[in-house]
């Protein structure tokens, strides 16, 4: 047993990362090659890290302004392989749940960590190799199933270790369950063991990690979960002649058009409002029958209707 006091689930808020125990020192050494945009980014996060989590309102909007210069190449880092850690006072699933209360009031975003007591996941492991199959069947698919799987996890206290809500993740995001099935049995596993033999080489250390590359051994990284500043100044300084988009603001509800749903946070940091304001436009949008709401108690997420 380690004597490691870095527990993969004991997410630090300062840093803004939930940090993996590593024995040996990694160096990053791989050279990321880019494809269509000028900007290749590899994106290493896990669909139960809270600080993932924590930072898809900075993500979201730097899709909006700069997706024209940037492809995400979203990798697994398998936070969680099993509960063999017993380390920084986390030893059980049940000692997870306040921490991540504590998460969600930092970051400003919706969790509920019952899903600790009431069912708990055993490993993060079958939600990453479900990342993987549903990446084999398609990049923009399986962005938007990651995305449903962390609602159900954060929101529904859903185990999303178990198929059943794996397989209705997927059907939500419009892919083929079957075939996401037969992935997560053979070739998804090969991916994701490939994910975890790539993050060694960059070495990785903890999620989220953002590896900004232009192609031209021009590398920088964002270690945690930061301001948007942090990720916008690092498009920039390797794409200085990178645009802005305007982001589309004539009537508050343009942005569930883009994003199905958005908690008060990610509207705020999107349109660079306060989260007050955020929360009022919303909930006003809600009371007119505009928007759907799901409310968890440290927080709220609004969807499109």
């Amino acid at each position: 047993m380690s004597t490691d006091q870095t527990n993969p689930l004991l997410c630090d808020p300062e840093t803004g990362t939930c940090e993996m125990p590593i024995h040996e020192k990694a160096k990053e050494t791989a050279i990321i090659p880019t494809a269509d945009k000028p900007i290749k980014i590899i994106y290493y996060t896990d669909p139960i890290c809270s600080s993932c989590w924590g930072i898809e309102p900075q993500l979201r909007k730097l899709k909006l302004e700069y997706g024209n210069y940037i492809d995400i190449d979203y990798r697994m880092g398998g936070l969680l392989p099993d509960w063999s850690y017993n380390s920084g006072g986390i030893s059980k699933p049940s000692d997870v749940a306040h921490h991540w209360e504590e998460a969600s009031l930092y970051y400003e975003m919706p969790i509920d960590g019952n899903v600790w007591l009431e069912d708990p996941l055993d490993s993060s492991y079958p939600s990453c190799i479900a990342m993987k199959a549903a990446q084999i069947q398609s990049k923009d698919k399986a962005v938007k199933f990651m995305r449903i799987l962390r609602e159900k996890l954060y929101l529904e206290k859903k185990n999303i270790a178990k198929w059943e809500n794996i397989s209705e993740a997927a059907q939500l995001s419009g892919l083929e369950t079957k075939k996401l099935k037969w992935d997560c049995e053979g070739e998804a596993k090969v991916l994701f063991q490939e994910d975890l033999n790539y993050a060694r080489s960059l070495g990785v250390r903890g999620f989220p990690t953002l590896f900004f590359s232009d192609g031209n051994q021009n590398q920088l990284t964002v270690y945690g979960s930061k301001p948007y500043a942090s990720y916008e100044n690092a498009v920039l300084a390797l794409f200085p002649d990178a645009k802005k988009k305007k982001t589309a603001t004539e009537h508050p509800l343009a942005l569930f058009e883009i994003y199905p749903t958005l908690a008060p946070k990610e509207y705020a940091v999107i349109l660079d409002i306060s989260y007050a304001e955020a929360h009022t436009i919303l909930e006003q949008l809600f009371e007119k029958g505009e928007l759907n709401k799901k409310s968890v108690k440290n927080g709220v997420l609004y969807g499109k209707k």
